[in-house]
């Protein structure tokens, strides 16, 4: 799988990564035909804590996400790993235990501890050179050389756009396998950005509705030279949505019969979840339940 994303991201036409959470939202990424998943920290604080993205996710609940996630899909998993939740010695552990889990790609950003979304105002940051020795220490971390190391400024809406671009030759130059520089402010900076660095290393673009950023299709994105394109909290936002509107009839009538064309039932559930083939493979090993079946 991380040799796929690796190879995958050498080849014409950018992958489009949609935000996930838990097994559930993967397998559906999976069952509609993505290329790769990315395991959002934001996602994971909304859907799980209940809360924005301000830092509060921890390591291991992270890696827990990516240990169940990785049970049950194949794709591919970018995960997305805030600041590497602490020092450089911090950052080898986090790379270390994420590539057991089974990530394919790690992230890291040089934001202060602790972190908030790249789209919220307020941000702070670390030093350049400290950032690079936190990607000189995931590269030397990592046991596999196909596990690739993202690496993530959010430098432009603290220090501007130019400055963003000059750390992005610095951790480039560490060691990073891909390079996200966050929340370009228009079309020109995200062109600018791969005219600066495109020819050197894939580059991330994220899209993120109501953000900081344009949104741009992932075509679109393609054909500026951006190799991977994540669209992180946007299940969220489309769950959020359709659960609000779901909640008000429910208790409005008491019933989900009016609401019914917009659900599965019962047995269309179990489909998309695999109950047929574990039936079929419990009856494999254990000739009782064929019995029980009839």
């Amino acid at each position: 799988m991380n040799t796929i994303l690796k190879t995958r991201l050498q080849q014409d036409g950018a992958v489009l990564a949609p935000g996930v959470y838990d097994a559930l939202s993967a397998l559906l990424v999976e069952q509609a035909g993505f290329e790769a998943a990315y395991i959002s920290g934001a996602s994971v604080a909304y859907t799980q804590l209940g809360r924005p993205d301000i830092g509060l996710v921890s390591f291991d609940h992270v890696a827990d996400c990516v240990r169940r996630i990785r049970e049950r899909v194949q794709l591919p998993l970018i995960v997305d790993a805030d600041t590497g939740f602490g020092n450089a010695l911090n950052v080898q552990r986090t790379v270390r235990g994420l590539e057991r889990a089974g990530a394919s790609a790690i992230q890291l950003e040089d934001q202060s501890f602790p972190k908030r979304c790249g789209h919220l105002a307020g941000k702070s940051l670390i030093g350049t050179e400290q950032m690079a020795g936190k990607v000189r220490a995931a590269v030397d971390a990592r046991v596999s050389e196909q596990t690739l190391i993202i690496a993530r400024t959010d430098a432009i809406a603290v220090d501007g756009f130019e400055a963003a671009l000059e750390r992005g030759h610095v951790y480039l130059e560490a060691g990073a396998d891909i390079l996200f520089i966050e929340a370009p402010r228009s079309a020109e900076e995200l062109s600018a950005v791969v005219a600066t660095f495109g020819r050197r290393v894939p580059l991330l673009a994220n899209m993120v509705e109501g953000g900081r950023t344009p949104i741009h299709s992932c075509a679109e994105l393609s054909a500026l030279g951006y190799r991977l394109v994540i669209s992180p909290g946007a299940l969220v936002r489309a769950f959020v949505h359709m659960a609000e509107g779901f909640f008000r009839i429910l208790k409005a009538d008491g019933s989900t019969r009016s609401w019914a064309q917009n659900m599965l039932d019962f047995d269309a559930l179990n489909k998309r979840l695999g109950l047929p083939e574990l039936r079929d493979l419990g009856e494999r090993y254990d000739p009782a339940l064929r019995t029980e079946a009839k």
